[in-house]
């Protein structure tokens, strides 16, 4: 019998029982939305990128205490570009300029400026090995390979992320345990380091197969994915498991203000100009929740399916994971429950509300918004 849809090497070796990512969401992390989505079988993330080493230890310590499952914690491993020493008050004015009536409209407070203040990515990085982190997640480079080589040592897992597929390739040879594919989509910077931002703009879904063409690892889609549809598609193209940011901010236990989670749950959240302010362009909202997306019934019975077949590696023995053999295509199995139902799929919770941990079972029945 082939596998269900959800087990695959980046289950087996991120020791979670669905392939989906929370994104880490510098700025707007929790320590209670990382260890929702963990307990309820995911990977739930933390971006670490902007606190120092003592806040990162507390944060860690929070996490555990809210969560026995695993969970990750990420950071950048270059924090700085050109005008980040010379950026003063009045050029941070400027930029705020832009989204001002943005913010004013929602009834959001405007951001206050912070002289900047350089971390070092190496005593970040120090902090997460000596708490022993489940996961290690990185964008913006490489770690040192002293780094990496502690991580192996210590039993963490490694994820790195690439906007080309000559970024995944140098991280593939640098030995991480799996690769984010992030697309032009994914919101609010790029994650590039090879190659500058203007030339790392590949969508999402056409990146998934570049890079899973190039790699031996696990591959993670990111950028845009915000229902089921997205998922469905991911896993047709290749990747193992899909990392998704934006749609988590509506639950009530991320980092987000009420008005910020209400603006993603209205019907224009599909293309919110506080978005567009911040990235200079529209971003996938979560209008279209996962949820509708899956009605036992629709379609004659309840599963989802596709005819494409996925491509997927053996597993590599020396890498850990699960049993060898390619595992199935979503397409494959037809007759097969894809976890999405309304009472007890992990992805119904997505766009559906706050987390409940509702006794032993963790149900999944949701409040709507």
């Amino acid at each position: 019998m082939p596998p269900l849809w959800n087990e695959s090497r980046l289950t087996a070796k991120l020791g979670i029982d669905y392939p989906v990512i929370q994104g880490p969401l510098g700025g707007l992390s929790s320590q209670k939305l990382t260890a929702a989505v963990s307990n309820f079988g995911g990977l739930g993330s933390c971006g670490a990128h902007s606190l120092a080493p003592e806040q990162i230890k507390d944060v860690i310590a929070e996490i555990r205490s809210l969560t026995s499952k695993p969970f990750a914690m990420n950071l950048w491993v270059s924090m700085e570009d050109e005008g980040a020493r010379t950026s003063d008050e009045a050029a941070f004015n400027r930029a705020l300029a832009t989204l001002a009536a943005h913010l004013d409209a929602l009834g959001a407070p405007r951001p206050k400026y912070k002289p900047y203040s350089p971390l070092r990515f190496e005593d970040q990085a120090r902090a997460l090995l000596d708490a022993k982190v489940p996961v290690f997640s990185f964008i913006v480079g490489i770690p040192p390979r002293e780094i990496l080589d502690e991580c192996r040592t210590k039993g963490i897992v490694t994820i790195g992320g690439a906007t080309t597929p000559d970024d995944a390739a140098a991280l593939n040879d640098a030995g991480v345990d799996a690769i984010v594919a992030s697309g032009f989509e994914a919101g609010g910077h790029r994650g590039s380091f090879l190659r500058g931002a203007e030339d790392s703009l590949t969508g999402t879904f056409s990146l998934v197969p570049q890079i899973v063409d190039v790699v031996d690892v696990p591959v993670i889609a990111a950028g845009g994915i915000g229902d089921a549809r997205g998922v469905i598609a991911a896993l047709a193209l290749g990747a193992e498991g899909v990392q998704m940011g934006t749609v988590f901010l509506a639950c009530e236990e991320s980092g987000a203000s009420l008005v910020h989670r209400q603006a993603l749950r209205g019907k224009k959240a599909r293309h919110t100009a506080l978005t567009k302010g911040f990235t200079g362009r529209l971003a996938r909202g979560i209008h279209n929740r996962l949820l509708e997306e899956v009605e036992p019934g629709r379609n004659g019975d309840s599963t989802l399916s596709v005819a494409t077949k996925t491509r997927q590696k053996p597993l590599d023995s020396s890498r850990g994971g699960g049993s060898s053999g390619p595992s199935a295509s979503v397409g494959g199995a037809k007759r097969q429950s894809f976890g999405l139902h309304r009472h007890n799929g992990f992805l119904a919770l997505i766009g559906r509300g706050s987390f409940r941990n509702r006794g032993a079972h963790q149900s999944m029945e949701c409040s709507p918004p």
